[in-house]
């Protein structure tokens, strides 16, 4: 329980900052990425509980990659993650997860996921803002991509990108469970 209300903490801290970064006032902020002021004030006081789809639109909305408004101060040059260390961003019903494993740093970070995807079970994304590119590479199975209404399957061995401004949806193909790894590459920030 301890983690958790760390992670809050460093949650609420890294909002605070990346808002105030922006110039934003709560009101612009909860305006721009759909979200209540309500919860964006118990967000900063470290009092919410925010879902996946929450955390990518602040992100999106402030310019920042979601580990980075997740991860407290890096301490090491190097950064190995263990997968079974990092908790599910998004789980479904079925048993699919997602899992952000790490961004890099710079000014044009990039996000490291991995994925699970039970058969039939899907995850729909809004779009992200302009910029962002997402590469999806299955290691094990099959799964649907949808880009802008359009399915595009992709099979263990395959790699799939896309610009990811438009609406898109990850779902699970096939009859045994689908792994992936995912890059989401940012846009360059305010430099």
């Amino acid at each position: 329980m301890a983690e958790t209300e760390a992670a809050l903490r460093t949650l609420a801290h890294n909002v605070r900052a990346a808002r105030t970064r922006a110039g934003l006032s709560l009101d612009e902020l909860g305006r721009r990425a759909k979200v209540s002021k309500g919860s964006l004030v118990a967000l900063e006081k470290a009092q919410g509980n925010p879902n996946f789809a929450t955390l990518v639109r602040l992100a999106d909305t402030l310019g920042v990659s979601v580990s980075a408004l997740m991860e407290g101060p890096a301490q090491e040059r190097v950064r190995v993650v263990s997968g079974d260390t990092v908790m599910p961003l998004w789980a479904g019903p079925r048993g699919s997860e997602a899992r952000l494993m790490l961004t890099t740093s710079g000014p044009a970070p990039v996000e490291v996921w991995r994925w699970r995807l039970q058969p039939g079970e899907e995850y729909p994304s809004h779009p992200h803002q302009a910029g962002v590119v997402e590469t999806v590479s299955v290691t094990e199975g099959r799964m649907v991509l949808v880009v802008d209404g359009v399915e595009h399957p992709v099979a263990a061995g395959q790699t799939a990108t896309f610009d990811g401004d438009v609406s898109h949806t990850y779902r699970g193909a096939g009859d045994r469970t689908c792994h992936l790894v995912m890059t989401v590459q940012l846009p360059p920030g305010p430099g």
